[in-house]
């Protein structure tokens, strides 16, 4: 912590009643972290990595904390902004460059949600009801829409609910897979074997993109600034407790899969979890199963084009995306043109796109986000604010960037193109906004 002379505290009235403590954070952090991701790439990771599926949830780990460090300084400096997109602003003050990162942002949850609905559509779906994948996902993105123009009403409450029937999940594989390693059946030796023609240094770093997906939603913390008590205190805590619970949760799911199956089996599978559930014999219905998986899904999904919608709305009050994008609904009072745009864009990628490349997208375009989130914490470094602050040494940004900037090589060609495309869309908008903008002011001056 660091104290500015004749500081106060951060505490400060808002327009929003500070009504969550730590542990509140905590669980909010920890339900926006764990879930969809884990229950969707296991597999993918064994592709990569075969068996030692556990190095590359460890290397994720560590960027997530690495990162989450600069998130805690900058979100208990500045308790009032909301996310890279104003760290990026107040660090630069470049109105293109606070915009690409706030479109980035939104970007990844367009790609995060067609990633999920795809994940939706896959063996957790067919284990209910055999139907066909891709009218699946579009039927799951309009339901998702739906209640997206309705309102959601994002309560702690609910997203604890949401965030118990996730863990339940979980913690019944590692249960589990438990009872299988007692009894005997499972083969621990599985989890030093590497993947086949894949060189395990490079397999690791690869499996590595993936598994960062899996720690995704800790940087959605930054909303919560205004709400929470004490931020100073209450989010470094929440933070790093959080994301250290969901890497002991994730490395004990990954170290139970690949004990009950072989690494070949669960990169084959599109519904890993319910595999390892199934070959344990243990006698959990798959069924039962596949609704608490497919409840998490659902839930990441709906989170994720919720906060895409109301990124893009911002970015419209803002006047950086054309002012089309900041419509609402009378009466819902929802943004009903991001809505649906979020969605058209969500529909599309869900049909030419899988789990495992909407995924490293998504990655991509978020570590791009924390490249930035990296340095403005850096140059903010000599801004001095009344109140305390957590402080992050210097030294935990610049590895943070390292990191990311290693992990950002081994992102293929393809993946690097979806990100281009998406920089050529947002620069596209953000010209049309501004040449709005301009006409607009001359047809006031008349």
């Amino acid at each position: 912590m660091t104290k500015d002379p004749g500081a106060t505290t951060s505490n400060k009235p808002t327009g929003l009643k500070r009504a969550i403590g730590a542990p509140l954070l905590f669980a909010f952090i920890v339900g926006d972290t764990l879930g969809a991701g884990i229950y969707t790439l296991v597999g993918t990771m064994a592709a990569d990595v075969g068996g030692a599926i556990w190095i590359p949830l460890l290397i994720a780990l560590v960027v997530a904390l690495l990162t989450a460090a600069t998130y805690a300084e900058l979100i208990t400096k500045y308790p009032h902004a909301g996310g890279a997109a104003r760290y990026a602003d107040r660090a630069f003050g470049i109105p293109y460059v606070s915009f690409l990162v706030g479109f980035l942002m939104m970007a990844s949850g367009i790609t995060t949600a067609a990633a999920l609905a795809n994940a939706f559509a896959g063996d957790y779906l067919t284990a209910i009801i055999d139907v066909p994948a891709a009218p699946a996902a579009i039927v799951f993105i309009i339901l998702l829409t739906l209640i997206n123009l309705r309102g959601v009403r994002e309560s702690l409450g609910a997203n604890l609910v949401a965030s118990i029937i996730e863990v339940t999940g979980l913690v019944i594989v590692i249960v589990v897979a438990a009872i299988v390693f007692t009894s005997g059946n499972g083969d621990p030796s599985r989890l030093l074997e590497f993947a086949p023609d894949v060189p395990p240094l490079q397999g690791a770093f690869a499996a590595s993109i993936v598994a960062f997906f899996s720690f995704l939603g800790f940087e959605a913390a930054a909303n919560m600034a205004e709400e929470v008590r004490n931020p100073s205190k209450a989010y470094p805590r929440a933070l790093f407790g959080a994301i250290s619970t969901a890497g002991v949760v994730y490395l004990l799911i990954a170290v139970g899969a690949v004990i009950v199956l072989p690494p070949t089996d669960l990169a084959e599978s599109t519904g890993p979890l319910l595999d390892v559930v199934a070959a344990s014999g243990v006698g959990i219905p798959p069924g039962l199963f596949s609704i608490i998986a497919l409840i998490a899904i659902s839930n990441g999904a709906l989170l994720f084009m919720v906060m895409a919608s109301r990124v893009g709305y911002g970015l419209a009050e803002a006047e950086l995306l054309p002012r089309a994008f900041s419509r609402v609904l009378p009466g819902r009072r929802t943004p009903w043109v991001s809505i649906v745009v979020i969605a058209g864009l969500t529909i599309v990628l869900t049909l030419t796109g899988n789990v495992a490349t909407l995924a490293e997208t998504t990655v991509l375009l978020l570590l791009l986000v924390f490249l930035s989130a990296n340095v403005s914490v850096l140059v903010l470094k000599k801004d001095k604010v009344d109140h305390d602050h957590f402080t992050a040494p210097r030294i935990m940004p610049i590895l943070a960037i390292i990191a990311s900037i290693a992990l950002l090589t081994q992102q293929t060609g393809a993946i690097w193109l979806s990100a281009a495309v998406y920089v050529v869309i947002g620069s596209l908008l953000f010209l049309a906004a501004r040449a709005g903008r301009k006409h607009q002011e001359r047809v006031d001056a008349r």
